[in-house]
C-alpha cells in the first residue's frame, strides 16, 4: 500500500506564487544600493538618480570630512541633497516639524541633538532605496520622505502629520566630502508655489572649481509663508533671500495628518531659466504623478541592466553583479542642459549640436581596465557621449580633460587617461566622430607641454611632460615616479591609433618613448625605482614604500606595465614575476585583496601587496595569462569576485570605489573578460578567466556592432569548479587566454567546460 501525501492547496499556492515572482525578477530588482554606504565616497550613497543624472538626490548625515555625505552606521538624516558629484555640491531640502533651527551642526554616530528642527534620528527599517527612488522615515518630524528623479530634475514626497507649522526648509551651504564656500546667492519667491534661485559655489584649496548651481522648485500645494536666513540672521515673510556663505531659506504650512506635499526641483549649471527648461522637459508629462516618474525611472534603469541576462549562480552574486553594474552608471553626471547647453570651463555658455550632451566626473584614472571595457561593450552609446564631450572640450579650449567634474580641467590624478578612452572607442570600430580631429586631440595631449589655463581655470595636460621627453622618466624630486609609467602608457595608445591610421613616423617616434618605463626599472633588484634628476637610483629604496607613487608602492607599480607585459616578464625574469606575483597573492588572501590604504593615505613602508581597493593593480590577477599559468588567473580573479566584492552596507569593496571602477571590474570579470592594455591596440584583444556564472548574454548594441548577441555559457560551473579545462568559440576549439574584441562584438558563443583542477595546458597557445 502506498502512502498518499496530502499537501493542502492553500501551501501549493504560496509556494507557486513565490516560484513565480522569483522567476519574473527583473535585473533592476537585484540592484541593492546600500551595499559598501558604510564605506563609500560622497558619490556613492543610496540616493536617487537616472544613470548619469546630473542630480542624484538623496540622504547626508555627516559633517566636511573624507568619504563624507552618507554613511549608513549613522541612524540619522541631516537634509536630502541634489548635488553629490565628486567636488560638488549644493542644493539641500529638509521637512521639519519640531523648533526652527537652521544651523547645521554635524551629528557623531552616537547621535547628538538631531531632534532640534534640522536633523532627524530615522527608524532604519523603514530607510528604502533602490534605482531612482529613496525613502525613509523621519522619526523626529514624524515626516515620511520619498524621493525620485529624472536626469535634472528631482521630485520629492513629504507626508506630514498634523501640525501648525510644518517647514521645508532649504539649504545652500552644506557639508560635504570637499568643502566648499558659496560666493554669492540669491533665493527669490516667485509665487506661493514656485521658488527660484541661484548659488555661485566654490571649492576651498582648488584652483579649478566654480560653478553656479541655478535651480527651480515647483510645490503642489501653496505654503502659507517664505522666509529665509544668512549667516544666522532669519528674516521672516520675505519674498527675496540673498548674501553669501550659509545662506537658505524655509517655507511654512499648517498641516493635517497624513497630508502630502510635493516638490519638483529642476537644476542647470547654466541659467535659473535653463533649470525651468530643464523642469518643464523632463517632468512636465508626469504632472504631480510621483508613482509614474518612480516607475519610469525604475526601467529607465531596466533597460539599461538588462543588456546582460545571466542564468545561474546565486542570488548573492546576482544581486552583487547587478549592483556593480548599476555602479557603472549612477556616480558621473550629465552637465549639459537638455538643449544642448553647457557652461564650458571659462563659464561661458556654449550650445552642443542636437542630441549631444556632456558628460563627465572625477578623472579617467585606469578607468582602461574596467568602465571603458563596460561602457564601449554593453553601453557604446555612453562611450559615444563621452568621447563626444572630449573632443567638444578639445575643439572649443585646445585642451581635452582628464576629470571634466562640472566640464572643467581639474588635472586630477596628474595623467591623462582620458586617451586610452578616446583610442579604445576608436580602435573598437568607433566611427560616430572625426577621426582626424581625435587623432590631433590625444597626440596633441602627449606631445605638448600641459599647462594651466588663462584665463579660464584648471590644468590641462600633463605637466611634466618636458622632463619626461627630455630625460626619459621624471625624477623624484620634481614628481612622482609614477608619472613614468602612466606617460608611458599614453605614448603607446597614441602609438596604436597612429599606426592604424599610418601615421608612421608618429607611430615610431611614440612607441620608443612607450619604452621610457624601462628607464626606471633597476637590473639589480629588478623593481621600478625612483631616480634623481643626475640618473642616481634612489638610496635605501623599499618597495614596499608608497612615497615617489600615485595612490600605490613600488612593488605594485613594478607589475604596472599595461603595455607591455612581455616585456616587463622579460625583464624581471619569468621565474621570478611569478614567484613575486604568487606570493604577493598569498599574502593577501587574509587581508581579502585589499591593502586597506585608501588614496588620500599610502603609508610609508608597510608589505602591501595585492590592492584592489585602488586602481593601479586591478590587472595582477590576470598577469599571470601572459606569464604561463592561465590557471592562476582563473583561481584568483574567481577568488577576488567572492572575498573582495561584499553584499552588505558594510562590505561592498575595501577601498576607493571611485564613481564605478570596482564595479567595472566585477562586471567584466564576471563575464569572464578583462582588457589589459586598455583596448587600445590596433587589434583590441580581451584576456579570458573563469566566468561567475553558468550563463551570461549580452546584448548588442546594433547602433554599433552587427553581432546581435554574444553568450558566454560554463557548463559544469559552481564555486568548486573553477578552472576551464577546454573552451570552445561558435563551434570551434578555442585554445588561447585572449579573444579579439571584434570576435566578441561579431556575436556568436563562446562555451567552456569547467572542473575542479587546473588544466594545466588550456590556454597556453598565443
Amino acid at each position: 500500500m502506498k502512502l498518499r501525501l496530502l499537501v493542502p492547496l492553500w501551501l501549493i499556492l504560496i509556494f507557486s506564487n513565490l516560484l513565480s515572482a522569483q522567476s519574473i525578477r527583473k535585473p533592476v530588482d537585484w540592484v541593492d544600493v546600500f551595499i559598501g554606504t558604510s564605506n563609500s565616497r560622497w558619490m556613492l550613497g543610496p540616493y536617487a538618480t537616472a544613470p548619469f543624472g546630473m542630480v542624484q538626490l538623496g540622504p547626508d548625515n555627516q559633517g566636511n570630512i573624507w568619504m563624507g555625505g552618507y554613511e549608513y552606521a549613522i541612524n540619522s538624516v541631516s537634509g536630502f541633497s541634489h548635488l553629490h558629484a565628486w567636488t560638488m555640491a549644493g542644493l539641500r531640502m529638509m521637512p521639519a516639524t519640531t523648533d526652527l533651527v537652521f544651523e547645521d551642526k554635524p551629528v557623531d554616530a552616537a547621535y547628538k541633538g538631531a531632534g532640534a528642527g534640522y536633523h532627524s534620528r530615522i527608524l532604519k527599517e523603514s530607510e528604502k532605496a533602490s534605482p531612482g527612488y529613496y525613502s525613509v522615515y523621519l522619526y523626529d518630524h514624524d515626516v515620511k520622505a520619498e524621493m525620485t528623479v529624472t536626469t535634472r530634475c528631482g521630485f520629492q514626497k513629504y507626508t506630514f502629520p498634523e501640525k501648525e507649522e510644518s517647514r521645508i526648509l532649504i539649504d545652500l551651504l552644506i557639508p560635504a566630502e570637499y568643502k566648499y564656500s558659496v560666493q554669492d546667492a540669491i533665493i527669490t519667491k516667485v509665487s506661493n508655489t514656485e521658488i527660484e534661485g541661484y548659488a555661485r559655489c566654490f571649492i576651498g584649496g582648488s584652483n579649478w572649481n566654480e560653478y553656479t548651481l541655478n535651480f527651480v522648485l515647483q510645490f503642489d500645494t501653496p505654503f502659507n509663508t517664505f522666509n529665509g536666513w544668512t549667516e544666522g540672521k532669519l528674516q521672516k515673510n520675505s519674498t527675496k533671500i540673498s548674501g553669501k556663505n550659509d545662506i537658505g531659506a524655509f517655507v511654512t504650512y499648517r498641516t493635517k495628518a497624513g497630508q502630502v506635499i510635493q516638490v519638483k526641483s529642476g537644476l542647470s549649471l547654466v541659467s535659473i531659466s535653463q533649470a525651468r527648461l530643464n523642469l518643464k522637459t523632463e517632468m512636465g508629462s508626469f504632472g504631480w504623478d510621483f508613482e509614474a516618474l518612480k516607475n519610469s525611472t525604475a526601467q529607465v534603469w531596466n533597460d539599461l541592466l538588462g543588456k546582460v541576462k545571466i542564468e545561474g549562480g546565486t542570488d548573492v552574486d546576482k544581486k552583487k553583479f547587478y549592483t556593480n553594474l548599476y555602479r557603472c552608471y549612477s556616480s558621473k553626471q550629465t552637465w549639459s542642459d537638455v538643449d544642448g547647453k553647457y557652461m564650458d570651463p571659462c563659464e561661458n555658455v556654449q550650445q552642443l549640436p542636437q542630441g549631444q550632451s556632456m558628460i563627465g566626473g572625477d578623472s579617467f584614472w585606469n578607468s582602461f581596465w574596467n568602465l571603458n571595457s563596460v561602457w564601449s561593450l554593453i553601453s557604446p552609446v555612453y562611450m559615444k557621449t563621452y568621447i563626444d564631450t572630449q573632443l567638444e572640450l578639445y575643439r572649443k579650449n585646445g585642451w581635452t580633460s582628464s576629470g571634466p567634474t562640472g566640464i572643467e580641467y581639474t588635472g586630477i590624478m596628474e595623467v591623462s587617461h582620458e586617451i586610452a578612452m578616446i583610442v579604445g572607442a576608436y580602435q573598437k570600430g568607433f566611427r560616430t566622430f572625426n577621426v582626424d580631429e581625435a587623432y590631433q586631440a590625444v597626440y596633441h595631449t602627449v606631445t605638448e607641454q600641459g599647462r594651466k589655463l588663462l584665463p579660464c581655470s584648471g590644468l590641462a595636460g600633463n605637466e611634466f611632460l618636458n622632463v619626461y621627453v627630455k630625460k626619459g622618466y621624471v625624477p623624484y624630486e620634481m614628481e612622482k615616479s609614477s608619472r613614468t609609467m602612466d606617460y608611458a602608457y599614453d605614448d603607446y595608445c597614441v602609438a596604436q591609433m597612429a599606426k592604424a591610421l599610418g601615421k608612421k613616423e608618429d607611430y615610431t617616434y611614440l612607441m620608443k618613448r612607450s619604452e621610457n618605463w624601462k628607464n626606471l626599472f633597476n637590473p639589480d633588484n629588478k623593481y621600478i625605482v625612483p631616480k634623481d634628476s643626475s640618473g642616481n637610483w634612489m638610496k635605501n629604496y623599499n618597495p614596499f614604500s608608497g612615497n615617489h607613487f600615485i595612490e600605490g608602492n613600488g612593488w605594485q607599480y613594478s607589475f604596472y606595465v599595461p603595455h607591455d607585459i612581455p616585456g616587463l616578464i622579460t625583464m624581471m625574469g619569468k621565474d621570478l614575476f611569478n614567484k613575486r606575483l604568487e606570493e604577493g597573492f598569498e599574502k593577501s588572501v587574509s587581508q581579502k585583496f585589499a591593502a586597506h590604504a585608501f588614496d588620500r593615505y599610502q603609508p610609508d613602508v608597510v608589505e602591501y601587496y595585492i590592492n584592489m581597493g585602488n586602481e593601479v593593480n586591478m590587472q595582477a590577477a590576470y598577469l599571470f595569462n601572459y606569464s604561463g599559468k592561465p590557471w592562476l588567473t582563473q583561481k584568483y580573479s574567481r577568488a577576488i569576485l567572492e572575498s573582495y566584492y561584499g553584499s552588505t552596507p558594510y562590505s561592498g569593496w575595501e577601498g576607493d570605489e571611485d564613481e564605478g571602477q570596482m564595479g567595472g571590474w566585477f562586471v567584466m570579470s564576471s563575464l569572464g573578460m578583462f582588457e589589459m592594455e586598455g583596448g587600445c591596440a590596433v587589434e583590441p584583444m580581451v584576456n579570458l578567466t573563469s566566468p561567475l556564472f553558468d550563463k551570461m548574454s549580452i546584448k548588442l548594441d546594433d547602433q554599433f556592432y552587427k553581432g546581435g548577441e554574444f553568450v558566454i555559457e560554463a557548463k559544469n560551473n559552481s564555486k568548486e569548479n573553477i578552472y576551464i579545462q577546454s573552451a570552445t568559440l561558435n563551434g570551434k576549439p578555442l585554445y588561447n587566454s585572449v579573444i579579439s574584441f571584434k570576435e566578441i562584438v561579431a556575436g556568436g558563443k563562446l562555451v567552456y567546460q569547467m572542473g575542479p583542477v587546473p588544466n594545466k595546458d588550456w590556454g597556453m597557445s598565443k
